[in-house]
């Protein structure tokens, strides 16, 4: 599933990644969004860009190129 498709308020994990490019990638990974990793979606624009995710206790802003090069379930 792609974050656009989940619910304010939803809890996820993440399980892959959508994007070939390694660069990208280990962008996400820097930003500690790492396959396992749990987290919650608290808010998501009017047309899906920004998506703030709350994550190890801090809120991230993700773009949209950025939500959608993440692979998530819903739990």
């Amino acid at each position: 599933m792609k974050l656009k498709d989940i619910e304010v308020g939803s809890n996820v994990k993440v399980i892959g990644y959508a994007t070939k490019d390694r660069h990208y990638r280990e962008k996400l990974l820097r930003m500690g969004l790492v396959k396992g990793t749990e987290f919650s979606i608290t808010r998501k624009a009017p047309l899906g860009d920004p998506i703030e995710i709350k994550l190890k206790g801090f809120n991230l802003t993700l773009r949209k190129t950025e939500a959608d090069a993440l692979e998530v379930e819903e739990i």
